[in-house]
């Protein structure tokens, strides 16, 4: 290499979910791919075994180091991340890792990495980390317009009302402060929870069986860390990203929207693709709708009926990436809906290759529950948005798409988030085929060229690793 930068050894230790550890081995691939830093990637046995291989250029500077998950009661064997649990059961997966605490501690202190990129759960992790020397990044896979919703810590702290004083005016104690922008946003902004979202909102505010509140997690992970990187680009949410720097007075980065190799994570399943790619080869350009609900949603059955029967009634051709729960409950289709459906759709609940299917020019729409993966993965090709949120911070991002016109949310019920097939069948038409849909097929189109921009999103990485290294440089100058 022509450069004389000292090489960082860099740890990364993701929350328990796909969702967070599949963008967190694309920012360490990169991070060593671009500048050649050492990266210690941290995660359970069974977690780091379902990994996608890691290309051969990158893996002499990538470890896999695997800690132990600790058996916990109400947690089923091998169960090392949340899609292997019913949503209940994640609290009891939150405290199998709070026991990785100390096998953590103990791989910090033998191998010394100058930086820990880390996820909003270890809410241990700074001061250990700040004891033995070592710069603390936190890696937000939220979007930065959920994290200003959510709040800085001083107001964190208030929405439990604990906070007296000059902040109380910000306190968020009723579900109604949660269905309206919060006060620190100075600018107008739809962005809110609709009242079915806040009730569930509500239940993690409170300590849940873990014993500590996701809320109480965020605000001293915000507390301890000195950078927080999201997965996000200043052409997307500018407004958002410098806010939030506002709000938290430590360097917030855009690390770009890590867009995934699609050469990688096929793992031999190549005949999946083949035999999903001959269907779609048969059908009209941009006439299927791609319908996955991400691998932690578990719609009710009312709602997984009207799901079906608007697809059905929308006319669309579809292909329905279905997973089978954790639990391994069978999924039951309303009755006849496959002998009605046969040619038009496909009901695959094998794995699928989200971003080949996706990058397939016969799709043209994407029913999402608004990951932000998922919806950066679509938008690098272009596809129009049916919004279908169902938890977390998935209600804020569809808000988000739909004020930039950039999606359709399939109407609900206020009361209860319950959906009907009409409205299904009628969304779907609207974004796929109507005439007064085309602004979000135009506006779907036009988020390629930020989205699909490789480069300009492989120099949000470079910035961000300049950063590492300077920060670092400077401690040891100072040392």
């Amino acid at each position: 290499m022509a450069e004389t930068k000292q090489q960082l050894h860099i740890a990364m230790f993701p929350w328990l979910a796909f969702g967070h550890i599949i963008p967190s081995l694309e920012l360490g691939k990169l991070i060593a791919r671009r500048k050649g830093h050492r990266i210690s990637f941290i995660s359970t046995p069974r977690n780091i075994d379902r990994l996608p291989k890691i290309p051969s250029d990158v893996a002499p500077l990538i470890t896999l180091v695997k800690l132990p998950l600790p058996h916990v009661d109400n947690l089923p064997e091998n169960a090392e991340a949340t899609m292997d649990v019913p949503h209940h059961i994640i609290p009891y997966l939150k405290i199998a890792h709070d026991g990785l605490q100390e096998p953590l501690s103990k791989f910090l202190e033998t191998s010394n990495p100058d930086w820990i990129i880390h996820d909003f759960a270890p809410y241990w992790l700074p001061p250990i980390a700040a004891r033995l020397g070592i710069s603390r990044a936190f890696f937000s896979i939220y979007n930065a317009s959920s994290l200003c919703f959510i709040g800085p810590p001083k107001w964190l702290s208030s929405s439990s009302g604990r906070a007296d004083g000059p902040d109380s005016g910000y306190k968020r104690t009723e579900l109604e402060h949660f269905t309206v922008p919060p006060k620190w946003i100075p600018f107008p902004s739809k962005i809110v929870y609709r009242s079915y979202e806040a009730k569930k909102l509500f239940e993690n505010i409170d300590a849940n069986a873990s014993g500590v509140s996701d809320l109480f997690r965020f605000m001293m992970v915000f507390l301890g860390t000195e950078v927080v990187a999201i997965k996000t680009c200043m052409e997307v949410e500018a407004e958002w990203l410098n806010l939030f720097g506002e709000l938290l007075h430590i360097p917030v980065v855009p690390v770009g929207l890590l867009p995934p190799s699609p050469e990688e994570g096929n793992d031999n399943k190549d005949t999946t693709w083949d035999t999903i790619s001959e269907w779609l080869d048969k059908q009209e350009k941009g006439s299927v709708v791609y319908v996955a609900l991400g691998s932690e949603i578990r719609p009710s059955e009312e709602d997984f009926n009207e799901l079906a029967l608007g697809l059905e009634q929308s006319g669309c051709p579809f292909f329905w990436a279905l997973r089978k729960s954790a639990g391994g409950e069978s999924i039951e289709l309303p009755e006849g809906f496959e002998e009605r459906t046969k040619g038009r759709g496909i009901i695959w609940t094998g794995w699928a290759p989200q971003f080949k299917i996706l990058g397939h020019e016969s799709v043209g729409g994407f029913v999402t529950h608004c990951g932000w993966s998922s919806v950066t993965e679509a938008f690098q090709f272009g596809r129009a948005l049916i919004l279908l949120p169902f938890i977390g911070d998935q209600g804020l991002i569809a808000r988000f798409l739909e004020e930039r016109q950039a999606g359709v949310e399939i109407p609900r019920k206020e009361e209860d988030g319950s959906f009907t097939r009409d409205s299904v069948a009628q969304t779907l038409r609207l974004v796929m085929k109507d005439a007064e849909g085309q602004i979000y097929r135009d506006k779907a189109k036009e988020m390629t060229t930020i989205f699909g921009d490789k480069e300009l999103q492989h120099r949000y990485v470079d910035k961000f690793v300049e950063l590492l290294e300077n920060h670092r440089r400077m401690i040891i100058t100072k040392g």
